[in-house]
């Protein structure tokens, strides 16, 4: 009998879900809902890097693109549907009651910004999180080898900390903490008191400090030791956290009947959206896969005796079966890829934006400048930009660093700053191979996805040209939803492993990019004057 799973991911704009046939990996189904109070800008502020997603917006969406997916599918195969898996961005935790209810649930902290879940890309607890990494430095355990030597300001506790801490009405409801991806699936099966919660090894070991050889999550005394608002959290949080190839548990009736699924759906660990991507994009021992959008996440994953118990400082985690079980999940990635050109974007529109006819004006203008940089010649004297618009996360995390351009002059051209600032976003990619390689992760493949790798065919020919390397491009536009359907296949048991399920599911490779050697010379030559601008930077 035909089996189906649903997968679900979570993005920084919209929820999409597509239904997988578990045999093929065909989709017969797909439907995309973009958040409604976060397209209105509700509850951000980007002049203080302050990014806030209401609960609502999550709910909303998930019961528009399940009856959307419903709607494209023969009874027959609606009633084939066997389980569902769900990916979010991360980190974004919220603050919940002592029932599991996120705060903004709650009627009286409906529009407080401090009880939603907080985007991972919130900026807004740069202290707490060097305060984390103090107290981690001269702790008995220090916290933080397991995510690259240092805590970063988007992760779980200095976000949760920061919220405790501005906000005393919050702080006198809030009783425990979940991540994103811990909580669609509890919401679904019923499990969201806060000790029941089935959490995420991949969420708790990349963003929340979780190892097995320290017990779980941070010892209450470190907590404590680090703010006594932190006080009793500990105890909320089970030292237990478990694979995305496993169950959370079954739907349960109130929503099978409300999203119209069968009420035999099983659901699995929610895992973190980038490492979804990694699992549907075909990542294997060894293979890098790039998550390219407005950021940037590297995935690899390698065998444990390749790391023989070694840490590898400055990434931003590396987590016992935080992708596929039986390896090492490794992270890293960029603060800003894609919203770099969106900046640039912004910037030469910002004439037009009030004008009636702005959209044709601005809508391909990105388009227009790679068709142009793509015709620029490639110097040694060109002008040289890097990437950290939104800080860097690695290699060695840094979220107050800035970014710059150099070797502007009055005839500099549009199309020149941008390709400035694609060879920078190229760089940073590289500089990170690097560092992998450097540490002793052997690399032998890339592979892009992401919405970028699909459609700006200039700049996956940088990234290759820069980073010295062929690139695979992934050919399921929907990796992400893809992998977690993988992951509910598995944990519903249709198959052995997630390995199984990639070569059952998988949809295979669209294209590659290759590196033009007639460049290599002349991006060696940049990449070393960008390294050196970079370190100019951090001065």
């Amino acid at each position: 009998m035909e089996k189906i799973v649903i997968g679900i991911d979570y993005g920084t704009d919209s929820c999409r879900g597509i239904a997988v046939d578990c045999s093929s990996g065909m989709e017969l189904a797909s439907y995309t809902s973009f958040y409604s109070r976060w397209k209105e800008g509700l509850y951000c502020d980007s002049n203080s890097n302050c990014y806030r997603q209401h609960p609502k917006d999550y709910i909303e969406s998930l019961e528009e693109v399940i009856k959307g997916l419903l709607e494209n599918l023969s009874e027959s195969e609606v009633q084939s549907i066997t389980a569902l898996g769900i990916d979010t961005t991360g980190s974004t935790p919220c603050l919940t009651d002592l029932n599991g209810t996120p705060l903004a649930l709650l009627p009286e902290f409906e529009h407080d910004p401090d009880a939603m879940f907080v985007l991972w890309k919130d900026h807004t607890a740069i202290r707490e999180a060097e305060e984390i990494n103090v107290l981690a430095k001269k702790w008995e355990i220090d916290y933080t080898v397991r995510s690259g030597g240092t805590y970063s300001p988007e992760w779980f506790w200095s976000k949760a900390l920061h919220l405790i801490r501005s906000n005393e009405k919050v702080r006198s409801k809030a009783y425990s903490i979940i991540e994103h991806c811990d909580w669609m699936p509890a919401l679904l099966t019923g499990r969201f008191k806060p000790e029941e919660v089935k959490r995420s090894r991949c969420a708790a070991g990349h963003k929340g400090m979780w190892a097995a050889e320290w017990g779980g999550y941070p010892s209450q005394r470190f907590l404590s030791e680090l703010d006594p608002l932190l006080n009793g959290f500990a105890s909320r949080l089970s030292s237990e956290t478990y694979t995305s190839d496993q169950l959370c548990g079954k739907i349960t009736k109130s929503w099978s009947e409300r999203l119209g699924l069968p009420s035999d759906v099983d659901v699995s660990i929610g895992i973190i959206d980038a490492h979804a991507g990694a699992i549907g994009a075909g990542i294997g021992a060894n293979k890098m896969v790039k998550i390219i959008g407005t950021s940037t996440c590297d995935i690899v994953v390698t065998q444990y005796e390749n790391l023989k118990g070694r840490n590898i400082n400055g990434i931003s985690g590396q987590v016992d079966g935080s992708v596929i079980p039986g390896y090492i999940g490794l992270e890293a990635g960029q603060s800003a890829f894609g919203d770099v050109y969106a900046w640039l974007r912004d910037i030469l529109t910002w004439s037009v934006k009030s004008l009636p006819e702005k959209n044709s004006v601005t809508k391909d203008i990105l388009s227009k400048l790679s068709k142009e940089a793509s015709q620029l010649e490639i110097n040694e004297s060109d002008m040289i930009a890097n990437d950290w618009f939104n800080g860097r996360r690695t290699p060695f995390n840094n979220p107050e660093v800035k970014g710059g351009l150099t070797g502007l002059n009055l005839g500099t051209t549009p199309s020149e700053i941008f390709k400035s600032l694609v060879e920078a976003t190229a760089f940073g990619s590289r500089a990170i191979m690097e560092h992998l390689v450097n540490e002793g992760v052997e690399i032998t493949e890339v592979i892009g996805v992401g919405g970028i790798s699909l459609k700006s065919p200039y700049v996956m020919q940088i990234l290759s040209d820069i980073m010295g390397i062929p690139i695979k491009i992934a050919k399921a536009q929907q990796a992400g939803a893809l992998g977690v359907a993988m992951c509910a296949a598995t944990a519903k048991g249709l198959f052995e492993s997630v390995e199984k399920a990639q070569l059952a599911m998988a949809q295979g490779i669209l294209g590659q990019y290759t590196p033009r050697e007639e460049y290599r010379y002349i991006y060696d030559k940049l990449y070393l004057r960008y390294k050196e601008f970079c370190s100019f930077l951090e001065l």
